[in-house]
């Protein structure tokens, strides 16, 4: 893209903290939508944003809220997010988010180790605030509801916004250093209690000038606010990014409704978990290219003609009339996916299965896989839109440095680095940041010759089989989910065992459809796990998956399970497998398939 279409006003970029880059990014886009709702029920231009953000701020401050201080944030996607989050920001205090489905005794854990001082929540979430505090959160005085007061240690958020007309935001805002907390993500808790990471505005700021050397976003660019605001990839793609670049957000409250927001707003950027993916290429597999006709021929080619390309191969004329064929078909399925004025569309957070990818690149969707942590601000790798290279995570962002350690443990240098390392935790700070400043991420890696990276699989969840093979449990679940959308979740069980088996949960969304069209009449997922019918399509569908892996990292017995929920007790609040409490709670479920007769 030409320089000269590059929006203008981007003076934010070299903003020294992300509350002076809000500032100038106000001035320079004052009448520009900032933030709203589908429906435009609430729309804030960057200007009224401001004065909402001063008004709460200065409520804050009535309240005692000054530099240094914590405050948490408990909102569904919703404009008065931005409000809270910038509110707090402005006074020098470190604001950080909670994922809705935490419990009480998870709150207060988080509440206190962050020394939360005021809370700002919705309505939906005090039960279990209160639980909090009942069990003990010292340092939080006040509770601030969107809704209104409700009983003692609450007030009304109407009351504390404007609460206090006379003040001014701009000596604490200036008063913010590049080196300031900005904001704390705390990690999803895989293996053990969340830590806190303290991500500075030095941090933040730097890894949002490093993404525009990637993709460069044209004028009045849109993103959709629909992940957790406590997981690093919304704050910093739908939040921080838009402040720097005076994006347009719409926020979507309700994740399962996603993608009907797609055709509305026609994101400029998306960014989305694997599942989102794959449920999109079943939902079109399985409607708009209907096995057996010309449009599901016209794809087939297109993939093929991608697959060859991929591979540094030559198409074949035949392969690259059929694709050509298809283009008309291709773009209106992107305008009907809300697509196709999209100049990045990525996926991360875990793996996502090849053949995914490739459909979409078939449909002229250049999804690519990008790779970063909640300690590195999401950022790391990137596969550049124009040269992306499927199953790698791409090269490095510019300003950061990765290579691999001796058992293949992909380390990285960076500014976007967490400066603040975790919170109250500096033991932990020194076993993950070495005396030279490398990251230990706890990622497996390979780096090809052109500096791609490839992710294999999480230090610490790699399986060594009982014959002493090591696999990758991701891979393994990649390749079997990728051959059913009935599969929601998946798996594998296999660490010091003789064979690998797989715990499969029913997609919530696809499995009442699926058993629908296959003459099923009752279709809650606790039925159709036990079907007959269901069982001889996952059967085919590992089978099929099996023809792709490696003897050793084969599938030979699976269990059927009703729906694993974000923020259970299988999945943490971004999807990512609890593998110790699955291996736990369904103890029974794999000693059966251990205990089977040998074949």
């Amino acid at each position: 893209m030409e320089s000269s279409t590059i929006a203008t006003g981007r003076r934010a970029v070299q903003a020294a903290t992300m509350a002076e880059a809000f500032r100038i990014t106000v001035e320079d886009h004052a009448d520009s939508v900032a933030v709203r709702t589908k429906d435009d029920e609430l729309s804030l231009t960057w200007t009224e944003l401001r004065d909402r953000v001063d008004a709460l701020a200065g409520g804050l401050a009535k309240l005692g809220v000054k530099k240094g201080d914590t405050v948490a944030l408990m909102f569904s996607n919703r404009p008065e997010f931005s409000i809270a989050d910038l509110a707090v920001m402005t006074l020098g205090a470190t604001p950080f988010s909670l994922y809705a489905t935490l419990s009480s005794e998870q709150i207060q854990y988080v509440m206190q180790d962050a020394g939360a001082k005021i809370a700002l929540i919705e309505e939906g979430h005090l039960a279990q605030v209160d639980g909090a505090r009942q069990l003990g959160t010292p340092e939080l005085e006040t509770v601030v509801v969107l809704e209104g007061a409700q009983g003692d240690g609450t007030v009304a958020w109407d009351d504390v916004e404007g609460s206090d007309p006379g003040f001014d935001p701009e000596p604490h805002w200036r008063g913010l250093e590049s080196g300031d907390l900005l904001t704390l993500i705390y990690t999803s808790g895989t293996t053990g209690p969340p830590k806190g990471v303290q991500l500075t505005h030095r941090n933040l700021m730097v890894a949002v000038e490093n993404i525009e050397d990637v993709v460069r976003f044209p004028p009045k660019s849109r993103v959709i606010s629909w992940l957790p605001h406590a997981h690093i990839a919304e704050r910093a793609a739908h939040h921080y990014l838009p402040i720097v670049f005076g994006m347009t957000v719409t926020t979507c409250a309700n994740p399962r409704e996603i993608v009907g927001y797609l055709p509305s707003v026609k994101p400029t950027w998306f960014f989305a978990v694997p599942r989102i993916w794959e449920k999109l290429r079943g939902a079109m597999l399985g409607g708009v290219f209907t096995p057996g006709s010309d449009d599901r021929a016209h794809l087939d080619a297109a993939i093929e003609k991608v697959r060859l390309e991929q591979a540094g191969a030559d198409v074949p004329a035949d392969v690259a009339e059929t694709a050509a064929k298809g283009q008309e078909k291709f773009a209106a399925v992107r305008g009907m996916l809300g697509l196709d004025e999209a100049v990045a569309v990525n996926a991360g957070a875990a793996p996502t299965p090849p053949d995914v990818i490739l459909f979409f690149h078939a449909i002229g969707i250049p999804l690519a896989e990008l790779w970063g942590m909640s300690e590195t601000c999401g950022a790391g790798t990137v596969n550049p839109p124009d040269k992306i290279k499927i199953g790698t995570v791409g090269p490095p962002v510019k300003g950061v440095e990765i290579r691999l350690a001796d058992d293949g443990e992909v380390l990285m240098r960076s500014e976007v680095v967490m400066g603040g390392g975790y919170r109250n935790l500096p033991d932990k700070t020194a076993e993950a940041i070495d005396s030279e400043g490398w990251l230990h991420t706890g990622d497996i890696g390979k780096i090809d010759d052109d500096g791609y990276l490839s992710i294999v699989d999480r230090k610490k969840e790699i399986i060594i089989s009982a014959a002493g093979k090591n696999m990758s449990p991701a891979n393994i679940e990649a390749t079997v989910k990728s051959a059913s959308p009935l599969i929601g979740n998946a798996c594998t069980i296999g660490d010091t065992m003789p064979y690998n088996t797989m715990l499969i949960a029913l997609d919530p969304d696809f499995a009442p459809a699926w058993a629908g069209q296959n003459g099923i009449e009752e279709t809650s997922l606790d039925v159709l796990k036990d079907d007959p019918k269901v069982r001889e399509h996952l059967q085919g569908a590992v089978d099929a998956a099996n023809a792709k892996l490696a003897r050793v990292e084969q599938v030979k017995y699976f269990t059927i399970l009703g729906d694993w929920a974000p923020g259970g007790d299988e999945l943490t609040p971004t999807m990512k497998l609890k593998r110790k409490p699955i291996g736990e709670k369904y103890a029974a479920e794999i000693e059966e398939m251990y205990n089977k007769p040998r074949e």
